[in-house]
């Protein structure tokens, strides 16, 4: 393997483990119906290298694992695999947007994990907490309750983190990479 393949596994490994440290730090609102996962403000890493989308998407599952296997996780074992995909397509979009910019700011970036976790969380949630007949209304208010979280994690604390690293220069010195692709 050579140097930079090995720099972009440990990044992708670094961003995974702090998604996860994030997730249990923030277990209590991170997960249920009402969630504010504050490791989805790392959901705009993807705007300085492609190493956070397998690392988002991998601390993703394993922050979705311990929260079944606490009991906090209450859409299940689907999660694992479906909030996990809906991260790693969300981050896949983030990349691909990571140059449309607003004052400055990744704010393009920002959206698809907002959007994408309103809609495939909305509806997991809804799944499991719908009663008869009522999956569409409960999915509406399933899908603004995240979206909601969701707009907080990355318009708000994933912007700020953006600003930081790049006022201070760590996004060059962290994810400066002579490969950028996917």
């Amino acid at each position: 393997m050579n140097h930079e393949k090995a720099r972009q596994l440990a990044l992708c490994g670094v961003i995974a483990a702090l998604y996860v440290a994030l997730g249990i730090v923030f277990a209590p609102i991170s997960f249920g119906l009402v969630q504010m996962r504050v490791a989805e403000a790392l959901t705009l890493l993807p705007v300085f290298t492609p190493a956070a989308i397998w690392g988002l998407t991998i601390g993703c599952v394993i922050t979705n694992a311990y929260g079944l296997t606490v009991g906090a996780n209450i859409i299940g074992a689907a999660d694992i695999l479906i909030g996990s995909a809906a991260t790693l397509i969300a981050a896949c979009m983030s990349w691909q947007l990571r140059r449309l910019r607003f004052r400055g700011l990744p704010v393009a970036a920002a959206i698809p994990p907002i959007l994408v976790n309103a809609l495939v969380v909305g509806a997991e949630l809804a799944l499991v907490t719908a009663t008869e007949g009522a999956f569409w209304p409960t999915f509406f208010i399933q899908a603004l309750l995240v979206g909601l979280g969701q707009f907080g994690s990355c318009m708000i604390l994933g912007l700020a983190l953006c600003r930081t690293l790049e006022k201070l220069g760590l996004d060059k010195k962290l994810f400066a990479s002579r490969q950028q692709s996917v």
